[in-house]
């Protein structure tokens, strides 16, 4: 891998790569690695998330090298880069792909027993890891990662971040349950076992109030906002004490931790293993 990883990097610093006949056979290795999961654009190393920036730098490369090019069936005709198709699913993948307009790009990892719901989308770089369901209408951005046994419920939007290459993407770890219509964005981390309530916005410019612990969690300039363990967030408000947004009483959204996660949580959420 490490040979792959210098020729990709190589590759990346060329500035007209596009009539370099080595770059795209390099480029393909590079893709069939990042669909099969071998490498990833963010990866977990002794309790430490880290960015993987050449393989952001991969992804950029095959947007370079890549040509317009139409397909589609039946009517529906879609134009894109040639690098980057959507991928074709078989039965040996064991991913359960739902009728109904659902697409993954090549180039994005999705592990077996992931079920996805249509119509939903996973964009390249991203990692879903196993027994994951992703709802209907759910997006999972570019470079995003996915743990095991995490539900993404209708119209959930994990944001991508592919560029600056050196910001980490959003992550969300092992059996965190997002509920429909929250939008977590610009590289936030939701640890394990985590739920986040319908509706709830997570994003570098929005604190999370802990009501249990007293604290306030927010993202710094070294760090991604952080949603700790087990925490259960709920969309919540605060009101606005300056100003003329205070004399006429108003209150700006932001997201509550009302609890950290129990048995009368797990029974609220155990219809999840009767859905796999």
């Amino acid at each position: 891998m490490q040979s792959l990883k210098s020729s990709i990097e190589r590759f990346a610093a060329q500035g007209e790569v596009e009539h370099n006949p080595d770059a795209r056979p390099a480029f393909l290795e590079f893709r069939d690695a990042l669909t099969q999961g071998k490498i990833r654009a963010a990866e977990k190393i002794d309790g430490r998330w880290v960015v993987n920036t050449w393989v952001k730098h991969g992804i950029l490369l095959g947007f370079r090298l890549g040509e317009l090019t139409e397909s589609g069936a039946a009517g529906l005709t879609f134009v894109d880069k040639d690098t980057f198709p959507a991928r074709q699913f078989s039965v040996a993948d064991r991913v359960r792909i739902v009728p109904g307009g659902s697409s993954v790009r090549v180039g994005a990892y999705v592990a077996p027993s992931v079920i996805c719901m249509p119509p939903m989308f996973i964009n390249v770089g991203a990692y879903v890891d196993e027994g994951t369901m992703v709802d209907s209408h759910a997006l999972v951005g570019s470079c995003a990662q996915v743990g095991k046994r995490v539900h993404l419920s209708a119209a959930s939007q994990i944001g991508g971040v592919l560029e600056p290459v050196n910001a980490a993407p959003v992550i969300i770890e092992d059996d965190v349950l997002v509920g429909g219509n929250c939008g977590v964005y610009e590289g936030t981390l939701v640890r394990a076992r985590a739920v986040l309530g319908a509706g709830t916005i997570l994003t570098r410019s929005t604190p999370l109030y802990d009501l249990v612990r007293g604290e306030v969690y927010r993202a710094t300039p070294e760090a991604p906002l952080e949603v700790p363990e087990g925490a259960v967030v709920v969309p919540g408000s605060r009101a606005v004490k300056k100003g003329a947004a205070a004399e006429l009483g108003i209150s700006l959204y932001t997201p509550v931790i009302v609890k950290y996660r129990d048995e009368k949580t797990d029974r609220g959420i155990e219809m999840e293993d009767w859905l796999r």
